[in-house]
């Protein structure tokens, strides 16, 4: 299964009509089986004109919501654990915005605004748009932290 996915991964929604606690509990193990670098999520929500309007058994809102936080939670656990094994490693960062003491840039893996951040330090100031080597010396759930160890 692990070779077949994308990189960036979606779940369309959580809490689709007829979505049961069988299903949900189906989702959140296949979640650790193929554990992911991402994933976004949304409630599921009517849309005008779309037949799914006409499935019965919608998933009331409190539900809606204790899925999407127990699935969010989840992938939070997995996107740390996968961050950290990048502690220790170099990385071509591309840098998106120069702070005083601080930048902030992202990976080529990375979409801006989208996914996690890489915070930098550096001994020079840096440029929007320059892409330098960082060394990577933790994580979190979601960024990486470093310094800047060549241009």
């Amino acid at each position: 299964m692990r070779h077949h996915l994308a990189a960036r991964t979606h779940c369309g929604s959580s809490s689709f009509p007829g979505e049961t606690d069988a299903d949900f509990a189906y989702l959140l193990d296949w979640l650790d089986e193929a554990d992911i670098d991402r994933l976004g999520c949304f409630k599921y929500e009517p849309v005008a004109g779309a037949t799914a309007n006409a499935i019965e058994n919608p998933v009331p809102e409190e539900i809606k919501q204790e899925r999407y936080n127990a699935l969010m939670a989840r992938q939070q656990k997995i996107s740390a654990r996968r961050l950290k094994r990048k502690v220790g490693t170099r990385q071509q960062i591309i840098i998106d915005e120069v702070g005083p003491t601080v930048s902030k840039g992202r990976s080529k893996a990375d979409a801006p605004e989208i996914d996690g951040a890489v915070y930098l330090s550096s001994r020079r100031p840096l440029r929007v748009g320059e892409i330098v080597t960082a060394k990577i010396e933790r994580a979190d759930q979601y960024d990486l932290h470093g310094s800047v160890a060549g241009f």
